[in-house]
């Protein structure tokens, strides 16, 4: 179970979001960039919206209920 607002970090945690369909929200500098589901993650990278984040400089959240 996550809860709303909890930083995702770990491969583990975005397997969970993508096999539950669980949307997350990312951040960069603490400002909103988006929202939606992961569509597919690497050590470096994830995928939403079709749109590459990088792990390291951009913040991840889950967003149940979203």
């Amino acid at each position: 179970m996550y809860l709303n607002g909890q930083q995702l970090t770990s491969d583990h945690h975005f397997q969970d979001h993508i096999d539950a369909g669980i949307p997350v929200q990312v951040y960069y500098q603490n400002l909103h960039k988006d929202i939606g589901y992961i569509e597919n993650y690497n050590p470096h990278f994830i995928k939403v919206n079709n749109t590459f984040y990088n792990r390291n400089t951009h913040v991840i959240v889950s967003r149940p209920g979203y």
